[in-house]
């Protein structure tokens, strides 16, 4: 009865370890990855295993081969730099397949240079950056723009004139501020000549800006040897996005109670036109004036 029963398992093992070695056998699969325009073999073209590391590389006559114990079925994945990737299942044992890769084109997306120069959330930068947006810019009180910014903190605005205004952070302000960059668009707009940003007089009008990035402090690792105060980014409207006609005129008074000029009228007059065709290509043109009487001397002793 007990070599009945130690034969019976015996067969049982056998049959047990039968089956394991079925469902472990290996799939083997080789073949040839060839250029579809120009018929060569391609070396170096990665084959492996959607979703696993398991894989091989062709040869320098563009063959591969290798083998797995990944269970049928499951798809492989043929892939080359400059080339379109194909997928294929495989669902037997052993398979040869060849493949033919078309080449494609590989086209680089926008990068918008920016407070950080990558763009990035501002609650995720690792520095202090104040941002103005349109909306916050229209409810603002103030002639233009650019008086606008001296609501952001650490800002200090220095005024020469109604055209002209030095904007500062960090102390150390004059008329003609050195240590502080301004950017348009990413450009420097500082005047040639003088080393230092004449306030906005060759910079945006009020309908085309799109928002103001200001780092207060030190930014000269990135924006250059003019930022040891800070820099400020103003950034314009896209013409692709931000199409159209658009005019506004704004209209006041300045001296009033002033014994010398008496009251005097202020305009400014700004207007913005933009078109795009077909999403590649687009114009953008903009126009301002101003009209006012700036100040007047009292003093005439000398």
């Amino acid at each position: 009865m007990i070599k009945t029963f130690t034969k019976s398992a015996l067969v049982l093992l056998i049959v047990c370890f039968t089956v394991i070695a079925a469902h472990a056998q290996n799939v083997t699969i080789s073949g040839t990855v060839t250029d579809k325009a120009s018929n060569t073999a391609m070396p170096g073209v990665g084959i492996t295993i959607k979703g696993k590391t398991t894989g091989t590389a062709t040869n320098n006559n563009g063959k591969y081969s290798f083998s797995t114990t990944e269970k049928a079925p499951f798809t492989i994945v043929v892939s080359y730099v400059g080339y379109t990737q194909i997928e294929k299942e495989i669902s037997g044992s052993v398979a040869n397949l060849d493949f033919q890769l078309e080449s494609a084109a590989i086209l680089g997306q926008e990068v918008v240079v920016s407070a950080s120069r990558t763009p990035e959330r501002i609650l995720e930068s690792p520095v202090s950056i104040e941002r103005m947006g349109q909306a916050t810019l229209r409810e603002l009180p103030v002639p233009s723009f650019y008086d606008a910014l001296t609501n952001m903190k650490g800002v200090e605005v220095s005024a020469q004139s109604l055209t002209f205004k030095s904007v500062n952070t960090r102390g150390f302000n004059s008329n003609g501020n050195t240590r502080f960059n301004q950017y348009v668009d990413g450009m420097d707009n500082q005047a040639p000549g003088l080393n230092f940003s004449v306030g906005n007089i060759i910079g945006l009008n009020d309908l085309d800006v799109d928002n103001v990035e200001l780092l207060p402090g030190a930014s000269s690792a990135l924006y250059g040897a003019g930022g040891i105060n800070g820099t400020m980014l103003m950034n314009s409207k896209n013409p692709f996005a931000y199409q159209g006609a658009s005019f506004q005129l704004k209209t006041g008074i300045n001296h009033v109670n002033d014994d010398n000029t008496g009251n005097q009228e202020y305009k400014q007059l700004d207007v913005r036109m933009a078109k795009a065709w077909n999403n590649r290509f687009a114009l953008k043109g903009t126009f301002s004036f101003l009209q006012a009487k700036d100040w007047q001397a009292s003093n005439y002793d000398n």
